[in-house]
């Protein structure tokens, strides 16, 4: 087995090109939203679980709108050594946007406002998608934060002509 600073440099690695992600099929209130993430990797990676964290506000029950933080108990839960940081890309962001928790919130206005009023809660996201997720918003988010060697980036899926592992129907 190689040692946890071996595989973080690997999963650093698949991940250097831009790496971009994009929800196939996206019929959620977060459609066309572009999102800067900030990943910490601990010392223990692969066996403890990366913090992951949101740059650009966002509008979800399970992730801090100030700070970004996603909810460590929706990481914790499903996380496994066998998973790599282009799981998290490809798989666990895409599904918690589809799939928000309000039974486990970061962010309790929008858990009360997804459970007693659906269509507030999704105007609610698309007005932020628009105002703090749009590409225009990223890009000059991006000048005005850390430099982008710093932090990761979500929004479509670019590779150089390599096709996704699998989309969300698959899941």
């Amino acid at each position: 087995m190689s040692s946890p600073k071996r595989r973080i440099e690997t999963d650093v690695m698949k991940l250097m090109s831009d790496y971009e992600v994009t929800l196939v099929n996206d019929n959620t209130p977060f459609a066309g939203g572009h999102w800067k993430i900030h990943v910490e990797l601990p010392d223990q990676y692969p066996y403890k679980s990366p913090s992951i964290g949101f740059v650009n506000r966002i509008f979800h029950p399970n992730i801090d709108e100030l700070s970004g933080s996603v909810c460590l108990d929706v990481i914790n839960q499903t996380w496994s050594p066998m998973y790599d940081m282009i799981n998290i890309f490809e798989v666990f962001l895409p599904q918690l946007l589809r799939y928000p928790n309000p039974s486990d919130p970061l962010n309790g206005e929008a858990a009360a406002m997804l459970m007693r009023e659906p269509k507030t809660y999704d105007a609610k996201v698309k007005e932020y998608v628009a105002k703090y997720a749009s590409k225009e918003a990223v890009d000059e988010a991006g000048e005005d934060t850390e430099s982008e060697d710093e932090m990761s980036s979500a929004g479509s899926y670019e590779s150089g002509g390599e096709e996704p592992a699998g989309t969300m129907d698959d899941v």
